[in-house]
C-alpha cells in the first residue's frame, strides 16, 4: 500500500508543478496583455487562456494541497471531541469528500464527452475546450486517491 501511497504523492507533486507552471504563466500573460493595452495592441486571446489556465490551477493544486493538510481545517470544531469520535469524523469527512469528488469526476467526463462530440472550441483560438475538461475530471479523480491516502495514512498513523 505504501507504494501506491508514494505514487499518489508524486502524480499529484506533478500535477502541482504544473498548477504552479500554469499560474506563473497566467501571471505573465495578464501582465503582458497589460502592457500591450497601453500601446493600444491588446492580446485578443489572453482572457481565453487564462479562464483555460485557471481551471488547471485549481484542479491541479488540490490533491497536493490535501496530501500537505494546506486547506483550511475546521479542528476547533472537534478538538474537544474524545479520540474515537475524532476519527469517526475524520473518516466520514473523507469518505463523503471522496463521493463528492467521485461524482464531480464522472459530471465532468460526461460534459467533456459533451463538449467533444459537439466540437466545442474558444471562441479566438479555436482550442478544443474538451482536453482542459478531461484533465479537470482526472484531477477530480487523483484528488480522491489523494483523499484516500489521507484516510490510509490517518486510520494507520492513529492520527485524526
Amino acid at each position: 500500500m505504501q507504494r501506491v501511497i508514494s505514487l499518489i504523492k508524486v502524480l499529484s507533486g506533478i500535477m502541482y508543478w504544473i498548477a504552479g507552471a500554469a499560474l506563473v504563466s497566467i501571471v505573465l500573460l495578464t501582465v503582458t496583455d497589460v502592457i500591450l493595452r497601453r500601446f493600444r495592441v491588446p492580446i485578443d486571446f489572453a482572457f481565453e487562456i487564462v479562464v483555460l489556465l485557471a481551471a488547471i490551477v485549481v484542479s491541479f493544486s488540490l490533491p497536493r494541497s490535501t496530501l500537505e493538510k494546506g486547506h483550511i481545517v475546521t479542528e476547533f470544531l472537534i478538538e474537544k471531541l474524545p479520540k474515537v469520535w475524532k476519527r469517526i469524523f475524520f473518516t466520514a469527512t473523507r469518505m463523503v469528500a471522496v463521493s463528492i469528488f467521485a461524482v464531480f469526476g464522472w459530471r465532468v467526463m460526461v460534459l467533456a464527452a459533451k463538449f467533444s462530440k459537439a466540437g466545442q472550441v474558444s471562441p479566438i483560438l479555436e482550442f478544443p475546450e474538451h482536453i482542459v475538461t478531461y484533465l479537470v475530471a482526472a484531477a477530480c479523480f487523483v484528488e480522491c486517491l489523494a483523499l484516500l491516502a489521507d484516510l490510509w495514512e490517518g486510520s494507520e498513523g492513529g492520527h485524526a
